[in-house]
């Protein structure tokens, strides 16, 4: 699998999402949360089709435990480059800096402990509004206990987020969701040479769940998905790999963040991204085919809970 560099590492282009490995997650997943030994085998044929890196939280449940524990069994653990994140700070803690440095801090060495790791490659921000507390994770840098900080971003970016001192950004972007192609903050870390990770890839499933699945509250995607699933059909691929291959093709990303439960998720996710690119000229009529939809219709933050 093709890879792109980012300070030490050279990062697959497909990174794998692990909030499912430790909670339900998704409007779209069907096969549920996958066990350890499910892990282990996931894990095991992604290293061997070149996949080196994922995407965890302290927030994701159990999913930093059974990553550490699958690399450990695996002897993987000096071949897979980790992303994890810092819980989100409370208001309580976001008013008491001293508080905040504290949590921070224990966050990232509960991390440690549960990822079986002294070093963290890459360690984010949950919630971008924390970014005011970057000087502990910075100071955590300096003791070579982190490697690389930065945070995860909302919509629209803030002007935080495009600070130079961030050396590694994680933001949404879809077939339907183009805020941050269109943020001068994200075209800003782009040519600076942040990492850019992109996550929410097929919007939490929900670009490719069957039609009369689709919540009620949620059926404005319909009307551009089909329009967009004749594009796909046109050009001889699914809507699943128009839509992942549309974001490869994005100056500036660094790696695709896709979720995934099982093995056969992983063998097409590989199989779609060792595609390459869309052309240029179908990129430009999926960018043509682009409308605007409400913002509570593409944030999944916003949608009511199930």
């Amino acid at each position: 699998m093709q890879t792109r560099r980012f300070g030490q590492y050279d990062l697959s282009l497909l990174m794998l999402g692990t909030v499912q490995w430790g909670m339900p997650y998704g409007i779209a997943n069907r096969q549920g949360q996958p066990g350890p030994a499910q892990v282990r085998e996931i894990l095991a044929e992604a290293s061997e089709a070149g996949v080196n890196c994922l995407d965890t939280a302290a927030a994701y449940g159990g999913s930093e435990e059974v990553i550490g524990q699958a690399l450990q069994e695996l002897g993987l653990h000096e071949r897979i480059v980790i992303v994890t994140k810092v819980r989100p700070l409370t208001p309580a803690e976001h008013a008491n800096p001293a508080a905040a440095a504290a949590a921070i801090r224990d966050c990232v060495h509960q991390s440690l402990r549960r990822l079986r790791v002294e070093r963290i490659p890459i360690v984010l921000f949950h919630r971008e509004a924390d970014v005011v507390f970057l000087d502990v994770l910075e100071d955590m840098k300096r003791n070579g206990v982190v490697g690389h900080v930065g945070t995860s971003c909302g919509q629209p970016m803030t002007a935080a987020a495009a600070q130079a001192r961030l050396e590694a950004l994680q933001v949404a972007i879809n077939l339907l969701d183009r805020r941050h192609l269109r943020s001068k903050a994200f075209a800003a870390a782009a040519t600076r040479g942040a990492a850019i990770f992109v996550r929410s890839v097929y919007l939490q499933g929900l670009l490719l769940m069957d039609e009369p699945a689709v919540p009620k509250h949620l059926r404005a995607v319909i009307p551009p998905r089909q329009r967009l699933t004749k594009l796909a059909a046109k050009a001889g691929m699914s809507l699943a790999e128009l839509a992942l291959r549309y974001v490869l093709s994005q100056s500036g990303v660094t790696c695709v963040v896709t979720g995934l439960e099982s093995l056969e998720q992983l063998r097409q996710n590989v199989r779609m991204v060792e595609q390459g690119p869309l052309e240029a000229e179908l990129t430009m009529a999926v960018d043509s085919a682009a409308v605007q939809l409400p913002d509570e219709v593409i944030t999944p933050a916003l949608w009511p809970s199930r």
